[in-house]
């Protein structure tokens, strides 16, 4: 009579009481230590946290796993975070940016929908790895690489986070994790593809987007355009830049059959900076007319061409056009001097020069040449992440999405679709468990004019646990989901689109709704 008179104010209670029980349990005391092969476990600590990241009802038992392996001389710590209340059944694994092996508290929704997410730091300084400055751990000495650190980052580590994840998911839920996924963009997308090449029975699904996989090639390839403008001594400014992206997408636009001021198929865009010698454009800094030049052009379209040796030899892909020169061709703040980008040049000078001192601006093209040899010779046993055979993944049941912008100014998509032409050549039958998607106007990991996969891991679980095969992906901009709860916002105004799986192009037809697949030829 109590409860059915008051059932408001009970439920509350007995929401309380789960609360303080699963609180109870987060006592380090309760939580069983993981045995991780290979490593040794130095410390576990754990503590309640309400509000997760700032989410209302968020509340997690966030535990630290810190372990060693034993004459690395490294220390790594372990990040997990298991919701109170409402847990799924489910572990996921969250991947990193930059020099960051993983940033769990970006996945703070994932918590919220209940999985148990996890993160690694690889052992390093992680407010310098998330600025792409891998320095404060690169070296033992100068002339010495600390290829246990460096090994940790490339997959040891997101290993032994997974197994301790799921070990303490178990321990503190008491049944063992259901399924499990992997979730990661950028450095975190090359560590989804690294996992389904190591560690193939890790994860049911992995969730790979803009991968920064053929690392020893696309790593220094970042370094292409500050070389190209240090060596032809030319640095054009952000302005003259951007009127040369409006030029691109200007003429290759309307090369899918819909002028929607993106380009949806870069493949068949031909245009060259040269044809914009001498026409005038306005800087939208300071809103003058100026003209474009000569070395304007010759810098432009060997930046899109990319990284060639001094014998005109392709070594990697340049920018992609229709992206944004402004990650990887900026200048100094307030100058004309080229600024090189963090990721690549941290890793010339750690670990290919081996010198932090050296200076990268002075590098001839024939230099850089060697730079990138010197890369493959050294780490592809490390680092290399390259491997195409995924069929040990694929006989564990594993599925994998990976979704780019096409306008990707960071990782150049036609990488990662070499990439899984390399994967589609060994095993034809590969689109059964891994599909590719590419989004046209959307840049690196999201942002751009373009529109963005609606909620990609609730579609890869529906892949893994009910065999729904995506045929397309669903995508939409403004992007319809609240980023931190989660939950569906207002769709007014919002522009939806079906992206086909790679190497199928979205073409207009011409009639019909463009947003749809029905209206496209793939």
């Amino acid at each position: 009579m109590f409860c059915r008179a008051f059932h408001l104010a009970c439920a509350l209670l007995l929401s309380r009481i789960t609360r303080v029980t699963a609180a109870v349990k987060c006592s380090s005391n309760a939580i069983s230590k993981p045995s991780v092969f290979g490593a040794e476990v130095l410390n576990l600590t754990s503590s309640t946290i309400t509000d997760y990241e700032g989410i209302a009802g968020n509340d997690v038992c966030y535990v630290v796993v810190t372990i060693t392996h034993p004459g690395s001389g490294d220390r790594v710590n372990n990040y997990i975070a298991l919701p109170l209340t409402g847990w799924n059944g489910r572990f996921q694994g969250i991947g990193g940016g930059g020099y960051a092996a993983g940033t769990l508290e970006n996945a703070a929704n994932q918590t919220v929908l209940g999985y148990s997410t996890g993160a690694t730091d690889a052992g390093h300084d992680t407010t310098a790895a998330a600025t792409g400055d891998a320095s404060p751990w690169a070296l033992i000495s100068p002339g010495n690489v600390n290829q246990y650190l460096l090994l940790n980052f490339a997959h040891r580590s997101l290993h032994d986070m997974t197994v301790i994840g799921k070990a303490i998911s178990e321990s503190f839920y008491g049944r063992p994790v259901q399924y499990s996924y992997w979730n990661g963009c950028s450095t975190g997308g090359r560590e989804g593809l690294a996992i389904a090449q190591y560690y193939p029975s890790d994860y049911d699904g992995i969730l790979a987007d803009a991968p920064a996989v053929q690392w020893n090639d696309f790593t220094p390839a970042q370094q292409w355009p500050f070389t190209v403008e240090n060596n032809e001594g030319y640095a054009p400014p952000p302005c003259e830049f951007d009127a040369v992206v409006a030029a691109v997408i200007e003429a290759c636009d309307g090369l899918d059959g819909l002028v929607d001021g993106v380009i949806s198929a870069p493949g068949l865009c031909t245009f060259e900076a040269q044809s914009l010698v001498g026409k005038q454009y306005i800087c939208d800094e300071d809103g003058s007319s100026r003209t474009f030049q000569q070395k304007t052009a010759d810098v432009v379209d060997k930046i899109w061409q990319g990284a060639r040796t001094p014998e005109n030899q392709f070594l990697w892909y340049g920018l992609i056009k229709g992206a944004n020169f402004s990650s990887l061709a900026t200048n100094l703040p307030n100058s004309s001097v080229p600024q090189p980008f963090p990721i690549s040049d941290s890793w010339i000078r750690g670990f290919i020069a081996k010198n932090l001192s050296f200076d990268t601006a002075n590098v001839s093209y024939a230099e850089f040449a060697d730079i990138f040899l010197q890369g493959h010779l050294q780490y592809d046993s490390i680092i290399g992440d390259a491997s195409p055979d995924l069929r040990p993944f694929k006989r564990n049941g594993g599925k994998m999405i990976t979704w780019q912008g096409l306008a990707d100014g960071v990782i150049n998509p036609q990488g990662t679709q070499l990439y899984y032409r390399k994967v589609l050549a060994l095993d034809a039958s590969a689109h059964d468990f891994y599909r590719q998607f590419y989004s046209p106007g959307i840049g690196h990991c999201g942002g751009g004019t373009g529109v963005v996969p609606i909620d990609p891991i609730a579609q890869l679980r529906a892949w893994v646990e009910n065999g729904t095969t995506p045929r397309h992906l669903s995508a939409a901009s403004p992007y319809p989901v609240n980023a931190s709860s989660a939950a569906v916002v207002s769709t007014t105004n919002v522009r939806f689109l079906d992206l086909c799986p790679y190497p199928q192009v979205n073409i207009y037809k011409g009639n019909g709704d463009p947003a749809l697949a029905s209206s496209v030829i793939f």
